[in-house]
This record gives C-alpha cells, structure tokens and sequence, in this order.
C-alpha cells in the first residue's frame, strides 16, 4: 500500500479479531511509533502492550476505575468489555520530561503522533486499528495503575488486530470547510 492511500483511507473499525500483529509486524509498529516528530530528541513516550492476560488486567483495572467512581454496573460491565473489542491494547503513554526547553504540549503531541505512525504501521501491513482515548484515560486509579506520573498523560488506547466487521466507506469531506489561507 502506498503511503498517500494509505493516509486517504484512513478509517477506524470497531471490532478487531485475532490475529494481532505479532513478531517483526509489530517490531515495525514499534518502529514506526519511534519515528514521531521529537523536538529535543526526549523520545516522551512508552507503549503499554495488553494482549492475553493483559487484556484481563487492563479491564481489572478499568473496573477498579468504575467502582471507585461508583458507577453504576451498566459501566462496569462496559468497562470489563472494552479492552476486548481487539485482541491487543496498545497504551500510548507522553513519559513528559518536565522542566524541558520543549513544552509539555509538544511532548503530549509527539506521543499522538508516535500513536498516528503506529496506526498506520499496522494498516500498511494488513492489520487494522482504531485510536480511543475517553475518560478512562484520565482517571486517577488508571494513571496510577499504568505507573503515570506528574504530567505523563495516556494520549490513547490503540486497539490492534485484524479486521471483523464489514468495512466503513470513507467519507469525503470538503476541503473548502476545513482549509483557509492568508
């Protein structure tokens, strides 16, 4: 797949199903993430690989956040099946360096973007994968349980496999709605 189509047809699908990527295919995904744009060469970013039992840990603790919450057991049950929707979990973590000539702000981008690359590693090599953020990414039991500290921050869950379900039509969107120029 060239690069343009690949960045075209970008779409995320919502049920991933084995296989997950796996030896030199996810070396690259790795790899990919590593290239992200790194102002000040901090490399601010640390991947959290849930697969297997990971999977049930990543939910543990995602349930521990409901509960904490007291949340109603509609979101606990939905907490205890997210991390299932793709047979791994990738946590894009900013490892923010603080007290930096670079902003903590490029830092948490630099992380998005090694999570963009890793995306888009894994499609150019026949995989599939969605980016979902959402309030668990933010919550302090979680940050805690992934080892967060200071102004680190989850920039996503990125859910890798194969593809499950009939795939979405890309949406044209018009440029003229999105782009200006001075």
């Amino acid at each position: 797949m060239d690069a343009l189509s690949l960045l075209l047809n970008r779409r995320s699908l919502p049920k991933l199903v084995e296989p997950a990527p796996a030896g030199e295919v996810l070396d690259n995904i790795f790899r990919a993430g590593l290239r992200a744009p790194d102002h000040g060469g901090l490399t601010p970013w640390r991947f959290i690989v849930s697969q297997g039992e990971g999977l049930t840990k990543l939910a543990d603790i995602l349930v521990a956040a409901a509960k904490a919450d007291n949340l109603d057991d509609f979101v606990i049950e939905k907490a205890s099946k997210a991390p299932f929707r793709a047979p791994m979990v990738i946590t894009v973590v900013s490892k923010v360096t603080s007290d930096h000539k670079v902003p903590v702000i490029e830092q948490h981008l630099s992380a998005g973007c090694a999570a963009q690359a890793m995306q888009m590693a894994a499609v150019a090599q026949g995989y599939s994968g969605f980016w979902r953020t959402g309030s668990w990414a933010y919550h302090a039991v979680v940050r805690e349980a992934l080892g967060l500290e200071g102004e680190d921050m989850i920039v996503g869950f990125l859910y890798l496999g194969s593809i499950g379900c009939r795939e979405a039509k890309v949406h044209e969107r018009d440029l003229a709605q999105y782009v200006e120029y001075l």
